[in-house]
């Protein structure tokens, strides 16, 4: 049983995480601007950064949003409030709602989680490369608060062929 478990984890990461054109062995798309996009780095925004202590967003957020926006967690697939979701507006960070993507980059990818082929404007997410588990990923930020959001992919749709793939826990939803 004990096997089955980690058979049926391990497959549940690898079928969230990887991408079906690239396998996990292989090398993940390059970060973008590293060095500018690096959520540690002071740089240059059209925003002031949101710096809170842990206590203030264990405060603001419920248990799941903290462990996902916080402790970059990841919510279960086709089990967030907004992987189908089809209203008109603009999807913004939980944590300090900075608008993250407009509903018409929004996609069907068959993941489960929110997905979408580019920001609303790329200043307002950062990049930073992500290792764990032995994958090379992209991870996805809230560029005014650092909250976790997902991972970005290389095989999206047209126009830019990106799949940024984002926990819904990440995410409210403001109507147009």
């Amino acid at each position: 049983m004990k096997n089955i478990l980690l058979l049926a984890i391990g497959f549940f990461i690898l079928a969230c995480n990887s991408s079906p054109k690239v396998a996990a062995t292989e090398k993940a798309m390059p970060v973008k601007n590293t060095s500018e996009n690096n959520s540690n780095e002071k740089k240059d925004l059209p925003f002031e950064k949101v710096v809170k202590s842990e206590a203030d967003w264990k405060a603001e957020l419920s248990e799941e949003e903290f462990q996902i926006l916080r402790k970059k967690g990841t919510e279960r697939s086709f089990s967030g409030d907004l992987w189908d979701y089809k209203g008109e507006g603009t999807y913004v960070c939980r944590g300090c709602k900075l608008p993250l993507f407009a509903s018409n980059t929004k996609f069907k990818s068959g993941t489960g989680w929110p997905s979408f082929y580019e920001p609303i404007e790329e200043v307002n997410v950062a990049e930073e490369a992500d290792n764990k588990f032995g994958w090379n990923r992209v991870e996805v930020l809230c560029a005014r608060c650092d909250g976790h959001l997902g991972h970005v992919f290389d095989d999206g749709p047209k126009p830019t062929g990106l799949r940024y793939c984002i926990n819904s826990a990440s995410l409210d939803f403001e109507e147009k």
